[in-house]
This record gives C-alpha cells, sequence and structure tokens, in this order.
C-alpha cells in the first residue's frame, strides 16, 4: 500500500505505470467533490496538473460540484493549462428535457413489458414527469425506482407521484430552484414510507435512516440492525419503502444514499421542514457511537482470529478468511469507526456511557488494537484515543488515569504482533 499525499501516490500508482506501458486511456474522477480533499485548492487537482504533461496519450475526465476548492483546484496554473471545462448548467434546458423524456420513455418500455402494461403511461402523465423532472436526472432517476416497486403496481406508485405537490416549475419568467423541486419529491416518498408509523415507530425509522446517511463507510442492512439493537426483519423493510432513494441490494451488501442531495435534505431544517422525517447528525451520530462501545464491549476478546503465536499478519495465508469467519462487519465497523461517531456527537456523553467508555478503554484496549492490526487499520488507533481522551476530559473524568495504561498496552503490542500490518 502507498501512503503520502496524492503528489506520491499519483506518481507511483498512475504516472509510473502508465508512462512504462505507453498506452492510450481515459480515467474517469467522478464526483471529485465528494472526496476527503479539505485544501484551499483541491490537492487532487494539482497533483493531476504536476504530471498531466508527463503522459500526453492519457486523458482525464473529471466530474464534480463547483465547491470552493474545486473551483480554485481548476484554477490552478498547470491544471487550467491543461483543462477544458463543461458546466451542465449551460446546456440548452430544451435539450436536457429531450434527454430526460428520451430515459423516461425507455424506462417505462421496460416496466410496462413486466407487468404487461399497453399504452402506459400516457402521454400526459409523461409530460408532467418532465416538467416536474425540470432538467434534475437525480428526480429522473428515482421517480423511475418509485414507481418499479416491487410490492406495488406501477400505476398506484405513478398515481402516488402525480398527487404529490408539485413545488416549483417554470411559471413565466421565474427561475427553476433545484432544492425546491427534489425537497418536494423526497417529502413525498418520505410521507408515504412512515405512513401511520407511532411516534416509537418514527424514532426507529430516523434511527436506521440516519445510520444510512451518517456511517463512516456504508453499512450493510444487517450491520445497521446489530448496531441499532433492531430486528432485521424490521430494517430491511424501511429500507426498502425508500428503496427509489438507496443504492439497496439485500442485507448483507452495504446501503447508501443514491445520490448526495437525498442527506443534504434530510440534515438541513430549512429544507426538511418536518420534524418527523429530519435527521440531527448529534443524535444519530451518539447512537450509533453507543452501539459501537456495547458491540465491542460485549464482543471483543483476546485473539479473536485464533491466529498462530509469533507470526506477523502479513506471514497467515488464511488471514481474510479468518476475518470473515470470526469478525463479522459489524464489528469491523465499530472498531474502526467508533470515534468518529463520538467525534460527531457534539455533546458530552451521559455518566452512563462515560462509564462504559472508561470500562472499554480499560478493559477491551489490547482486544480492539489487536483487531485493528488485523484488519490492518492500526492508523486509527491515533486518532480515536485522541477523541476518547478530550471526551473523557469534557465529561471532568481525568484521562491520566487511563493514558499510561494505553502507553504500556502498545508497548506489549510491539514485543508481539497487535502492531503488525
Amino acid at each position: 500500500m502507498v501512503y503520502g499525499p496524492p503528489y506520491h501516490q499519483m506518481a507511483k500508482l498512475i504516472v509510473q505505470p502508465l508512462k512504462e506501458s505507453n498506452i492510450s486511456t481515459v480515467i474517469v474522477v467522478d464526483a471529485l467533490d465528494e472526496c476527503e480533499d479539505r485544501e484551499p485548492a483541491s490537492a487532487i487537482l494539482s497533483a493531476i496538473g504536476e504530471f498531466v504533461s508527463e503522459i500526453p496519450m492519457v486523458k482525464f475526465f473529471i466530474t464534480g460540484r463547483p465547491v470552493p476548492h474545486i473551483r480554485a483546484g481548476f484554477g490552478l496554473p498547470l491544471v487550467a493549462k491543461a483543462t477544458h471545462s463543461f458546466a451542465l448548467h449551460e446546456v440548452e434546458q430544451s435539450q436536457i428535457g429531450s434527454d430526460i423524456e428520451l430515459f423516461f420513455r425507455h424506462e417505462f418500455l421496460e416496466v410496462a413489458g413486466q407487468h404487461n402494461l399497453d399504452d402506459w403511461p400516457t402521454k400526459e402523465c409523461l409530460d408532467l414527469l418532465c416538467k416536474r423532472a425540470a432538467g434534475l436526472f437525480v428526480f429522473a432517476v428515482a421517480t423511475v425506482k418509485f414507481i418499479d416497486h416491487r410490492n406495488n403496481s406501477p400505476g398506484e406508485q405513478l398515481g402516488l407521484i402525480l398527487q404529490s405537490p408539485e413545488g416549483s416549475s417554470y411559471e413565466g419568467e421565474t427561475e427553476f430552484k433545484t432544492d425546491t423541486t427534489l425537497d418536494s419529491f423526497y417529502m413525498s416518498i418520505l410521507q408515504e414510507a412512515f405512513g401511520n408509523n407511532s411516534r416509537e415507530g418514527d424514532r426507529e425509522f430516523r434511527s436506521v435512516l440516519g445510520a444510512v446517511i451518517l456511517a463512516a463507510t456504508p453499512l450493510p442492512p444487517s450491520s445497521i440492525s446489530t448496531l441499532l439493537g433492531f430486528d432485521i426483519e424490521s430494517v430491511f423493510p424501511k429500507l426498502s419503502s425508500i428503496h427509489s432513494l438507496l443504492v439497496l441490494q439485500g442485507d448483507d451488501n452495504p446501503v447508501q444514499p443514491f445520490h448526495k442531495s437525498f442527506p443534504d435534505f434530510i440534515v438541513d431544517p430549512t429544507r426538511c421542514i418536518n420534524e418527523r422525517f429530519r435527521i440531527s447528525p448529534p443524535i444519530h451520530h451518539l447512537e450509533l457511537f453507543v452501539g459501537c462501545l456495547e458491540l465491542m464491549n460485549r464482543i471483543l476478546e483476546k485473539d479473536m482470529c485464533k491466529l498462530p503465536s509469533a507470526v506477523a499478519n502479513s506471514e497467515v495465508n488464511d488471514l481474510h478468511e479468518r476475518i470473515k469467519k470470526y469478525l463479522g462487519p459489524a464489528l469491523q465497523y465499530a472498531c474502526k469507526s467508533w470515534h468518529k461517531h463520538l467525534a460527531g456527537a457534539h455533546t458530552a456523553p451521559t455518566p452512563t456511557i462515560t462509564s462504559a467508555l472508561h470500562q472499554f478503554l480499560e478493559k477491551k484496549f489490547s482486544f480492539w488494537l489487536e483487531v485493528l492490526s488485523v484488519l490492518g487499520a492500526t492508523r486509527e488507533a491515533i486518532d480515536a484515543l485522541e477523541v476518547a481522551a478530550k471526551s473523557l476530559e469534557v465529561c471532568r473524568v481525568s484521562a491520566v488515569d487511563v493514558l499510561p495504561k494505553f502507553a504500556f498496552a502498545k508497548t506489549g503490542c510491539r514485543r508481539r504482533r497487535l502492531l503488525t500490518s
């Protein structure tokens, strides 16, 4: 594995092999704005600009929203010189509308064939859907997924869409507002999904949604149920009810939002104005932290993967099979990500949670570090300990009593194999 800044990774992993192979190719970098690139001007774009002249037979196709650091990155001299920019919002609206209509016709033809529907939908319905989409392909794709529901008829689903508030549309010279149309659509889907839930049912639904939206890495429904303490039989149906907004492929495959606009919407009180649906990140980060902590306190023990003694992890031929057998995806996630949810909670844990954290750090620390070692994720330990120490200090619990034990445990790990990647 190559560590280091994007500059070194670009040189080792991309430029050097491509120069030696001398092949002509196109590299697609999609949704660059979603990368964890916090430099004022994108470090990734800067690295590409530095090397692009050395691989003239390679072209980069880069997409992303024009957030400030991306705009600044494309403005760098080396990048600007080698770049041709294309702004989607400058495409003629009529052309986008024609493309969306073509997309609808193609997708609905397949749906109609599967359900033996003739002349469906009507031209009037298709025109109205195109008007509702107003140039947004994410709206069009989510609409098709919503209508093509596994349990409900396409006609019923289409009726729900057409009966929902229209939101914003073109009226004279009024400029279309992207958020308004998407928000109205998202609210309609959530209203249908939440239905007549009780207050407790709403709370559970928000917890499941919060796990999907806030997970450090996408979690499968089975892991969500484990971390939240819910029945898998209740988690999957909840996610299925909003399947048009998610990438959902069974209990054991990671689930994630289909488009970033949905997470942006559901955490924003100015857009998701109904508190029944809105996700409050601090609340749900804390839920996930507690779930991770309880799982680790309950399951972690010495030598979880039953590794041979005096052998480095890299020398264990069946290490991946052992990880799969002994470390479930929920436990792996908990060990690597609990501290991220503690940091995201932005609040002092209750005395009960502080006690559980103290128990973990005192009794489960070496077992946790060993799991990180097996997973090749020991670098996470440093960030985790910093977050834990800050949390303990906020709770007026001195971290000094615990930290020396960390140092001792880490020293012991080095003598054995706990820190061997």
